[in-house]
This record gives C-alpha cells, sequence and structure tokens, in this order.
C-alpha cells in the first residue's frame, strides 16, 4: 500500500520534502524531469506538485503526480485548490487521483486566477474554504490531507489572531499536516507554532526553506508569500548585489543557516520549494548532511 506523509512524520525524525511546479513549455518540462532524478537519490520523505492560480495547470499537476507515482521512487503529494470548480469538478478529481494510486494531497482554497489579491469569488457549485476541501476529501476516501500556514499570516487575514482562528479550523476538519509559505525568519515559524499550539492544537507544520539564488527571488518571494522579505536580510542581500555569484552563495548560507535553526528547534520537517532547479537545494542538503542535521 502506498505510504503516506502522516506515516513520514510519524516515524519520529523530520522528513524533508521537495515542491515542483508544472512547466509550461517543453523544455521546462525537460528540466523539471532533470531536476526530480537528480534529487531522487536523496531520498526525500514526499514531493508536492502545484496547482496554478484558478486551477491554470490542473491537467499538468495531475499528469506529473501520476508520472511521479509510477515512474519513480518518490511519494508525490498533489496539490487541489477549490477555486473555479465544482463540488462535483473536486469529487472526480480527488477519485481521478486515488484511482491513480495517489493518496496524498494538499487542500488550498487557492488565488484568484490573474490577479492573486483580487476579489475571492466562489464557484456557484463549489467550496468557500479550505477547510471545507479537506472534509470534501475526508468524505471521499482514506486521503492524508495537508494544508498551508502562513507564518506571517494570509494576506487576506485581517490580523494574526484570526489567521490562527481558520488554520486552526482547516486542521479541526481533519488536516493531517501543514505545510508553510515560504519565510526567511525562524522566529516567524516559531511564533506561529506557538500561537497554535496554544489552542491546542498539534498537528505537525512543516516549514516551507527556499534558497534565495538571485536578487530578483527575493520580490518574486514577497509576492508568492504575501510577507516582507526580513529588512536586515534584505539589507545584507542588497550590499552584494552588484556580485551574482555573491548574491547566491550568501543565499545558500543563509537558507542552510536557516535550517540548522529550525531543526534545532525541533521542526518536525523541511519542505524545500525547488522553482524546478535542483542545484541550490542540494547543495542546502549537503550543508545540512555536513553538519549532521540528514
Amino acid at each position: 500500500m502506498t505510504r503516506t506523509v502522516r506515516e513520514c512524520l510519524a516515524e519520529g525524525g523530520p522528513t524533508f520534502s521537495f515542491e515542483f511546479f508544472p512547466p509550461k513549455t517543453i523544455e521546462d518540462d525537460r528540466l523539471l524531469w532533470q531536476t526530480i532524478r537528480e534529487l531522487e537519490p536523496l531520498h526525500p520523505s514526499f514531493v508536492s506538485v502545484t496547482y496554478g492560480a484558478g486551477g491554470s495547470t490542473r491537467t499538468r499537476t495531475i499528469e506529473i503526480t501520476e508520472r511521479i507515482a509510477s515512474d519513480t521512487t518518490l511519494l508525490p503529494v498533489a496539490h487541489l485548490t477549490a477555486v473555479n470548480h465544482s463540488v462535483a469538478e473536486l469529487r472526480a478529481l480527488v477519485g481521478h487521483l486515488a484511482g491513480a494510486g495517489v493518496r496524498n494531497m494538499l487542500a488550498l482554497r487557492g488565488d484568484p486566477p490573474g490577479d492573486p489579491m483580487g476579489e475571492w469569488v466562489q464557484h456557484p457549485e463549489g467550496l468557500s474554504y479550505a477547510s471545507d476541501l479537506v472534509g470534501l476529501m475526508r468524505e471521499h476516501g482514506n486521503f492524508c490531507v495537508g494544508v498551508a500556514a502562513f507564518p506571517y499570516k494570509h494576506p487576506r487575514s485581517m490580523t494574526i489572531e484570526d489567521d490562527t482562528k481558520w488554520f486552526v479550523q482547516k486542521c479541526r476538519a481533519g488536516a493531517d499536516y501543514a505545510i508553510t509559505q515560504m519565510f526567511f525568519d525562524a522566529d516567524d515559524y516559531l511564533r506561529l507554532r506557538d500561537r497554535v499550539a496554544a489552542t491546542g492544537c498539534d498537528v505537525p507544520i512543516l516549514a516551507g526553506v527556499m534558497p534565495v539564488t538571485n536578487i530578483g527571488v527575493i520580490k518574486r518571494s514577497e509576492q508568492l508569500s504575501g510577507a516582507p522579505f526580513p529588512a536586515k536580510l534584505a539589507a545584507r542581500f542588497d550590499a552584494v548585489a552588484h556580485d551574482p555569484k555573491a548574491v547566491r552563495s550568501m543565499g545558500i548560507y543563509e537558507s542552510s543557516k536557516l535550517a540548522e535553526r529550525l531543526l534545532d528547534e525541533g521542526v518536525p520537517g523541511i519542505h524545500f520549494i525547488t522553482f524546478n532547479r535542483s542545484k541550490a537545494t542540494r547543495e542546502v542538503w549537503a550543508n545540512l548532511a555536513l553538519g549532521a542535521r540528514i
């Protein structure tokens, strides 16, 4: 029987996992599978495949997840969002993945197509919240379901307290674990963990880590996570912005130190956001192995 992320977490040691996104071109597809083959020998606990805004990469997400399940030794997690999908469509997608042997899924409400911060409009026959999607998956079969967490807070949450409430609601709907959006300050993660623990919720929260390999990644990280890049860290990158090699070296160093701190603090897992490139992730992995963190 297919393993689950829940079982990986139950083994006690921290999990290590990688995130990919569906390619848009033939060359991107070649690069993705090259990256997957280069990371496969590291034996990650699992890998995940993202789902474009508005379900724009739905077909590719499913195809890639199924191919990972059938053609590699990796354990795939399929992202699934509620945007622009009826309940019937969502049930069909979940059933299709189950038929391909995929038992691990990440339930997300998702962003509106076109403008991630635009008005979120529920499908007339769809779902309103990620917690509803978790419930649908739970009703449909024995799946291992993850949800998203936001160390800084979700951009749409008015307050930290509201954000915590909504997160705990997703967990109580039946989530087995959570993966954070990318962040660059370990204290943001630790504050999230403490807030959630104070509610009595003990769902494992995996840390989303992304090495900064160029200055453009900093701006992109703010767009993707909805959180400002730490000012002190940004100043350090600005000081070497004229030297791309120095920027990359600093990014690998800072990402390694962040992961080491998180592991020392007892994080249940590190989830590397790869942008479909393997080299930076492998370098951080090597640094953790050198420090006996893996």
